[in-house]
């Protein structure tokens, strides 16, 4: 199953296009996002039925042409959750000890965007970080790795823009605020369940400038810790809600540790894809 968030309204995709589910499941679930994720086992036994039986009401159909706006899938997370150093090749690159630890931080809801929505830059050196994305599906609290996967939703493709001077001033960093600005949460462009993954904790990510380089390319099973132990350890603290985000890290590539060093321009476009779940557009502009 795969969801999305098209002109503020839950989507669902159809072998046909987009449809509203809100007007196809008669006002049941929708039209705000977050309402799938709020009743998830009764969302997927209805679009699961809906889908099988194929006939979707033209009225319901979604025009995905220029004009559609694509928001985050999950719009109003009540939490959302960020790893850092949770590759082994970024933790090389940055000269630094592989953790025994999740280094755990947040990102601000106010900073979430979607596909296509263009990011302004603040002052300061903007760099880029793609991450696979978790979202959770029901409350969580106390789970096992065993048993992790049972709680999430879905994945979607995600960027941890940062600011690093910010992240860096001071004799704390700055983390959850220098990632934090408007925008520095693009996550898209769709929610796709677990089930339609062969290996959900094996996936290819990449990030590139749009007619340029490879920044970033890696493999999600190499993790320092996955999805399932991420899960775990977080719900050992934090009781976890339907919709709360997990940035799960990012790979080698990053531009603060190049030589020299690169970072974001107005006029960049970044492009972040993941494997099984589709590329995510990133327009970046001057303030």
């Amino acid at each position: 199953m795969r969801m999305a968030n098209i002109n503020g309204r839950l989507a669902l995709k159809a072998p046909e296009g987009y449809i509203d589910v809100a007007i196809a499941s008669e006002e049941r679930f929708g039209p705000a996002p977050q309402t799938a994720l709020a009743a998830w086992d009764e969302f997927t036994a209805w679009a699961d039925g809906f889908l099988e039986a194929g006939a979707v009401p033209a009225a319901a159909r979604i025009e995905t042409d220029a004009n559609a706006v694509w928001g985050p899938p999950v719009p109003r997370p009540q939490q959302i959750f960020a790893i850092g150093l949770n590759y082994r090749d970024h933790v090389a690159e940055g000269g630094l000890q592989v953790p025994t630890e999740p280094a755990v931080f947040t990102k601000f809801p106010s900073s979430l965007t979607g596909h296509e929505c263009a990011v302004t830059l603040p002052d300061g050196q903007v760099d880029w970080e793609a991450e696979l994305v978790v979202v959770i599906s029901r409350p969580c609290h106390l789970v096992g790795r065993e048993e992790a996967w049972s709680y999430v939703a879905g994945l979607t493709v995600g960027q941890d823009l940062s600011e690093r001077q910010l992240q860096l001033t001071g004799p704390m960093p700055q983390f959850s605020l220098g990632k934090s600005y408007p925008g520095f949460s693009p996550v898209g462009p769709e929610l796709v369940s677990v089930d339609e993954f062969a290996d959900p904790g094996d996936l290819e990510l990449f990030c590139m400038l749009e007619g340029g380089e490879v920044l970033q390319k890696s493999r999600t099973s190499s993790m320092v810790f996955d999805v399932p132990e991420l899960i775990a350890r977080l719900s050992a603290v934090c009781p976890l809600q339907p919709g709360d985000l997990i940035f799960t890290g990012t790979p080698a590539g990053v531009g603060w540790a190049r030589t020299p060093q690169q970072f974001l321009a107005p006029g960049d476009v970044l492009v972040t894809g993941i494997e099984g779940i589709g590329t995510l557009r990133t327009p970046i502009s001057a303030a």
